[in-house]
């Protein structure tokens, strides 16, 4: 079990840690810094939305990074040596992203970046973590397009992910649809990798469900840089769909909701939500009735689960050093810092390419099962196999650096809160 002692950090410290990565371009953890930057010890990056359209998600998943490099740094480092972390924000811009990757790549020289969480970022920059060898494992990025280029060998395994693909999450949020009774749905999508691949695994699967996708040949995208969106708001709701599909990003997203609920569109249909917008922050940018009542009360949406066996401790961890509640892919961040950590000891060398021989090896059979991050640095270090089980699940890798995964649903409530209410999977 890893305990709060192992830890020097106080709240304070993370915290602090927190709000200078969000505000300044790059920092990095305080103690151990100096010594593992001269010595060359192994060097993480982080490439998170701590701005931007996903940023009311993305703001706690650097301090989960931080808090596992903290852990590790307390129970000896990687290789005898303490690890740094250096923060970049992403702003959930593709531009931006690639810009933020190359400087931690070729300035910084780290052997790892943990992001990024927008898909339409990590296609941006992950040509160039290839082109360095920079191991790059994404906590968040489920756009199938992913598994396709893993596929055709353009990675050379330098791409992992711990949360699973939206081939699977759209599989799922289809027949939940079809589970609560919805025969005749259409979609929104922002028009991005996420967006677009997602849409079109959910509309694939719901049609092989029997269900109608209302506006199949004529669907609607909308522009991530949009302002307004009242027309595509009137479009996707067109017709009266018992569900309108929606998978957006936060800030554009509550513009088009908002917008729907003001031209009186909402009333005859459910709003079906994704991952990207599972925040209390996204429900009041949505907006209130004059009655304080949620403008998508009732709404139903999917979000890849957290099961794994470090779940427990690590929520136990979390709470003490933040004093919040763990969000949506916080522990899928966690584990995408351990496992590069795990891997660079297991490979004995702090660099990219060793992470990337190791990284299967260390999250799948065979191997003894542990969740300890502390006692798997341990086991490592001794010369034995370890098949590491997470927060986020087992995070087994296929040779695509894909994890499959469970999905919960969660629901909006009158006060604008969200609640888990179920779990839903992709078998029959």
């Amino acid at each position: 079990m890893i305990h709060a002692s192992k830890i020097s950090v106080v709240v304070a410290s993370v915290l602090a840690g927190f709000l200078a990565a969000a505000c300044q371009t790059s920092n990095t953890t305080g103690r151990g810094t100096d010594m593992a930057a001269a010595s060359g010890g192994l060097k993480i990056g982080t490439l998170l939305p701590t701005t931007g359209d996903l940023s009311s998600i993305g703001q706690n998943m650097p301090v989960a990074a931080k808090l596992a490099i903290e852990t590790v740094n307390e129970c000896g480092g990687v290789n005898e040596q303490s690890v740094t972390l250096i923060n970049e924000d992403s702003q959930t811009d593709p531009n931006s992203g690639a810009a933020a990757m190359s400087k931690l790549a070729e300035a910084d020289q780290v052997a790892a970046v943990v992001g990024a969480f927008a898909s339409s970022v990590s296609s941006a920059a992950v040509d160039v973590a290839v082109r360095n060898q920079v191991m790059f494992v994404s906590p968040g990025s489920t756009s199938p397009v992913f598994t396709e280029r893993a596929q055709k060998g353009e990675f050379n395994g330098y791409w992992a992910r711990t949360a699973p693909p939206d081939t699977y999450q759209a599989q799922a949020l289809a027949k939940l649809a079809k589970q609560r009774g919805f025969e005749r749905v259409s979609t929104v999508a922002i028009n991005n990798d996420y967006g677009v691949g997602f849409e079109q695994v959910f509309v694939q699967s719901f049609k092989e469900l029997g269900g109608e996708v209302v506006n199949d040949n004529n669907p609607v995208r909308y522009d991530p840089k949009a302002t307004t969106l009242d027309s595509e708001a009137a479009a996707a709701f067109e017709g009266n769909p018992g569900a309108v599909v929606s998978i957006l990003y936060a800030e554009t997203g509550s513009l088009l909701l908002k917008s729907a609920y003001q031209q009186g569109l909402m009333e005859n249909s459910t709003v079906m939500l994704t991952d990207a917008v599972k925040s209390e922050k996204f429900t009041k940018q949505v907006g209130q009735t004059r009655g304080d009542r949620s403008l998508i009360a009732g709404a139903l949406g999917t979000v890849p689960g957290a099961d794994g066996e470090a779940l427990s401790n690590f929520t136990s961890l979390w709470k003490e050093e933040t004093g919040k509640e763990v969000t949506a892919f916080v522990p899928h961040t966690w584990d995408a810092t351990v496992l590069t950590m795990l891997a660079a000891e297991a490979a004995e060398q702090n660099t990219g390419s060793g992470i990337k021989s190791q990284i299967r090896a260390v999250s799948n059979s065979p191997g003894q099962q542990v969740s300890d991050v502390c006692q798997a640095l341990e086991l490592v270090r001794n010369g034995k196999e370890i098949n590491y089980q997470g927060a986020s699940g087992n995070v087994n890798f296929d040779e695509n650096g894909d994890v499959v995964g469970s999905y919960d649903v969660w629901t909006v409530k009158k006060d604008g809160s969200i609640n888990v209410i179920d779990q839903v999977g992709t078998e029959d």
